[in-house]
Formats: structure tokens, sequence, C-alpha cells
């Protein structure tokens, strides 16, 4: 069910579906200005008694559902756990959208130097990123510079790249509706770079040590648990405060969450970030993130950029 809007790209979509020897025709019908009442039509015409519904419907759809006097029934995470596990062609398009996104940013880095606005490499990179192929962006694009960097969500400002300052670059690619994300994060030349090169060592160890978790079988919490530890250890374990990664697919933040707050199985096939962090107001931060994919012996890095510090 759709509106006039998507008729043809619907039915197109619902012939490449296909089915299988006696499986019946899809129906498609067009909604005319006024879905929920489409839906009720339906619910009676096929004697439906209890309806599902995603858990994040908006409370005024469900209302409005309410009304046709049909039991409703809120599923959650039945499609987004179906996806956790990539299949081939799936893998595919992921491998693609990281070659488009690192093609594009090896497109610019050149232009990542003292005197440029953070807006200014963003856009920069956000043009190459259409360039090579991306029909949309799966999120803004993160340009964070000096005090800026220590803000793990930053947004990309008129701010210049100055000497001694850590440069966060967080950006991803798109290939056929498929993700990807990515960070790296870079030194500008001037001043005195200790503190700066050795929080990069601890974030760079703690990337490296999560990788080395992810095995098929192994609950996600412990490879959260492997980046944490390194950075705990190092004194900084109040600085981190994000998760280590997230599932990437048709969404950029999907199933499953490496966190410490839950756990779930790592299972071959899965595709997600992993992105330790250290955040210190005032002197900035650093992010090194990658996408692996799991696979029977442990991860593949699809990400391929090199990860030691480079000084600008």
């Amino acid at each position: 069910m759709t509106d006039f809007r998507y008729r043809e790209q619907a039915a197109r979509e619902i012939s490449r579906a296909g089915g299988g020897p006696g499986e019946a025709d899809w129906d498609l019908i067009i909604e005319k200005g006024d879905r929920l009442k489409t839906i009720g039509d339906l619910v009676r015409r096929l004697g439906i008694k209890v309806l599902g519904f995603e858990a994040t419907l908006p409370y005024e759809s469900y209302e409005g559902l309410s009304k046709y006097r049909v039991g409703l029934r809120p599923f959650r995470g039945c499609v987004e756990r179906i996806r956790e596990v990539k299949d081939r062609e799936e893998i595919r398009l992921l491998k693609e959208a990281v070659r488009r996104a690192e093609g594009a940013f090896l497109d610019i880095k050149g232009h990542i130097r003292q005197g440029q606005r953070e807006k200014a490499v963003a856009l920069r990179l956000e043009e190459r990123l259409k360039k090579r192929g991306c029909n949309h962006l799966p999120f803004d694009i993160i340009v964070a510079s000096g005090p800026n960097s220590a803000m793990p969500h930053a947004r990309a400002s008129d701010r210049k790249l100055l000497c001694g300052d850590l440069v966060v670059v967080d950006w991803g690619g798109e290939a056929e509706g498929y993700c990807s994300d990515m960070t790296r994060t870079f030194l500008m030349r001037g001043g005195d770079l200790s503190k700066k090169r050795e929080i990069y060592r601890h974030v760079l160890k703690a990337n490296r040590a999560a990788v080395a978790a992810v095995i098929p079988g192994a609950e996600s919490r412990v490879v959260d648990d492997a980046a944490r530890d390194v950075i705990k250890r190092a004194g900084f374990g109040e600085s981190f405060g994000h998760g280590t990664g997230h599932g990437v697919g048709l969404e950029v933040h999907e199933f499953p969450r490496v966190t410490w707050t839950r756990s779930e199985p790592v299972a071959e096939g899965m595709v997600f970030t992993i992105e330790p962090g250290i955040y210190l107001k005032d002197l900035g931060g650093v992010r090194i993130e990658d996408m692996v994919l799991v696979k029977s012996k442990g991860a593949e890095l699809m990400t391929r950029l090199p990860r030691e510090l480079e000084i600008i």
C-alpha cells in the first residue's frame, strides 16, 4: 500500500521481489489521501482481528488505528533483527559504500591543512562522495577541530584549523541504499603535541583490542569491554562515554549495539563499527572508527585507510 507518488516504483519493486511457484501475487493498493482510513477499510474487508504495528509508530497514528475496533499488537525489532546478519549481496554493497567513502576522502585529504575552515572541508568531501556515486549521505559529515573535537557529535563550523589542533573527520558513503561509517583523527603541526599523541596512542590500542575481540559467539559487551578496559587503564575512562560500536546496513545505526549497557551474541555475517574515543575539554578529542565484518575466525576490517597517527 502506498500513494500515487510511488505507484510506479512500488510496482517495479514488487516485480523484482517476485514469488515462488504457487505463491499469490502481491496486491498493490493506492491510497487516496487518508492512509489510516485505507488501512481501516482493509481491516474490515479482510476480517482482521489483530493488527500488528511497529512499536515506534507515532502516537497520533496509533490513536487513529484504535478507532477501527481492531486489536493492536506492537512488534519490536522483528525486521531489524533479520537485518543484523548480512547476506553476500548486502556485504558487497557495504564494501562498495566503504570504497566510495574512502576514495572521496583521499580526493580531498590535501585540503585538510591550517587555515581551512571545518565547513569548507566538509563541503568538499560531500561533493566528492556524490561524484563517486553516493546518492545521499548517511549522516551530516563531522569535521571538528581543536576544542570542537572534544564533542563526539560536533557539527562542522566556520572555525579555522589551527596549528596544534586535533581534527576529527567522521563521514560515510552509500551504495544502493547501504551505508558506510568511518572516522579518522589528524594532528596539525605546531606547539607541544605530547598529550595529544598520548591519547591517540591509547585510542588506537583500544581500537585494535576491540577488533581482536570480535569472534562469532562472543558477547558484544566483551568487544566493548576490550576497548573500554584499555582506555580505563590509561586513566581516561571518564572521557569515553559512548558505546564502542553499532551495526551498519540500510541505516547507519542499527543492530547490533556494541556497548556496556546491553549484550548479544556476535554472529558471522554481522557488520558493525569499532569506534573508541577519548574526549578532553579544551584539549580536544580522538576517535578512530572502522567497520568490521564478522567471519568464521574473527573480524575482517572493511575500512582500509591507515590508522596510525598522521601529523599534517
